[in-house]
């Protein structure tokens, strides 16, 4: 497994979570800028690593790579464990420089108003938004350099819609990290299960019937 892989990995999940976590906490430029501090950082390192490790940055977006067999059993493993890790310091970083928890730490939640099941539906529903632009833009090749962009959009109008509701994780990484961070485990399940559904409905999807065809 080459190391620079993880590394980018580790880096990239970690400042996901330091940046788009750290939006939350201290409410920068509320929901829009939650929304567009996870997006920029998506498209950037996107540019930046994507040419090492793909940028997936997210075990979800991982699973579903390797359900579309585009990364190998191995690799998707390797490349979870470190994305879980990055999430972790970042939110750990986060609580160091705001001094404790008392800001939530961006930590992924359900509204009051919002049952388990209607948040596993949510978070399945906009992650299947998010791999599906992946696999339709990125893994296609059609959208070529512009396929970063279309991505870190897809991830930030899906917050626009899902933060209110469940915080929009579409990450099992972006709340693992804050949950360990701040003890904070309630409906730890929803986050994991959603996610990942939806980004392996997206790869079978495109695997099935919308991969381009070859000529």
């Amino acid at each position: 497994m080459d190391s620079r892989k993880l590394v980018a990995e580790l880096i990239g999940t970690f400042t996901l979570i330091f940046i788009g976590a750290g939006a939350g906490a201290i409410g920068t430029g509320g929901l829009v800028g939650v929304a567009l501090a996870h997006g920029l950082v998506v498209l950037t390192f996107a540019y930046a690593y994507g040419h090492i490790s793909g940028t997936h940055i997210n075990p979800a977006v991982t699973i579903g790579l390797w359900v579309g067999k585009q990364i190998d059993a191995a690799s998707a493993v390797a490349y979870i464990v470190v994305q879980l890790i990055g999430g972790t310091l970042g939110a750990l970083a986060l609580r160091f420089v705001l001094g404790g928890t008392s800001t939530g730490l961006g930590a992924t939640t359900l509204a009051a108003n919002v049952s388990p099941v209607q948040g596993f539906v949510v978070e399945a529903i906009l992650t299947f938004f998010l791999v599906n632009a992946i696999f339709n833009t990125a893994v296609s090749g059609k959208a070529g350099n512009a396929a970063p962009v279309a991505i870190g959009l897809t991830l930030a109008f899906c917050i626009l819609m899902g933060g209110p509701l469940t915080g929009a994780s579409l990450n099992p990484a972006r709340t693992v990290g804050p949950a360990v961070a701040s003890g904070n485990f309630a409906n730890l399940w929803l986050y994991f299960a959603g996610p990942i559904l939806g980004a392996i409905v997206a790869a079978l999807l495109y695997s099935g019937l919308l991969r381009p065809e070859k000529r």
